[in-house]
């Protein structure tokens, strides 16, 4: 692997934003899955709870910009601001950055739901962020399918451990939920359960990748 030069700036700016995006979104989804109904964490008050689940959020929103300008003002490859925002519309890898736009609209939604929640209303709130919850894997793929780096090497084991962070918590939360109802009331927990880690959640995702990979 060469140096970054002036050519390769961008690039590299847009692989490392887009790794460390994916990290970040992982930390978020995987903070507000764990968060009880009470929006608490063991040892730690709610207030504390929720700055930090905040401030990794606009973290995460600061790195999926950087990561978006940087890999629309690369010279290397061609892509449009739109196919950033559009799925599918990309003239380079159509497939893997229209997932990218994807994951990048369903973040938009979230955000400014979440902005402006008190003047919606609440099913309506409740259902951008239910549709938020294709965000984290579609991202996730994305990723690994846009960015040679992360399929294999440790950047790969990165991933991995992300995804299954994430995906034991997630188990984790639902089957202790399950385990305190009755088994005919078991199906409808799930449910609000679900909604209500999204709702404790926040900002459920970004668009994460690793960035374009060079041949």
């Amino acid at each position: 692997m060469s140096g970054i030069t002036a050519s390769t700036a961008l690039w590299y700016a847009s692989r490392a934003t887009g790794i460390t995006s994916l990290v970040l979104l992982s930390a978020v989804v995987l903070l507000g899955i764990a968060v009880d109904r009470q929006g608490r964490l063991p040892g730690l008050p709610r207030f504390a709870v929720t700055g930090l689940h905040r401030n990794l959020s606009l973290i995460a929103v600061v790195f999926v910009a950087v990561h978006v300008v940087s890999a629309v003002a690369d010279s290397y490859v061609s892509i449009s601001l739109a196919a950033a925002v559009i799925p599918f519309v990309s003239s380079y890898e159509p497939f893997w950055l229209g997932l990218g736009a994807v994951s990048l609209d369903l973040m938009a939604a979230v955000i400014v739901t979440s902005l402006v929640r008190s003047r919606i209303p609440r099913r309506a709130w409740r259902a951008v962020h239910w549709l938020s919850y294709g965000l984290y894997p579609v991202a996730v793929v994305h990723s690994v399918g846009s960015s040679t780096d992360l399929q294999s090497g440790w950047l790969l084991a990165v991933t991995v451990f992300c995804v299954a962070a994430v995906a034991g918590a997630a188990v984790f939360r639902l089957r202790s939920s399950l385990r305190a109802v009755p088994r005919s009331g078991r199906v409808a927990t799930a449910l609000g359960e679900t909604a209500g880690g999204q709702a404790a959640g926040g900002l459920a995702g970004s668009r994460p990748a690793g960035g374009q990979g060079r041949p």
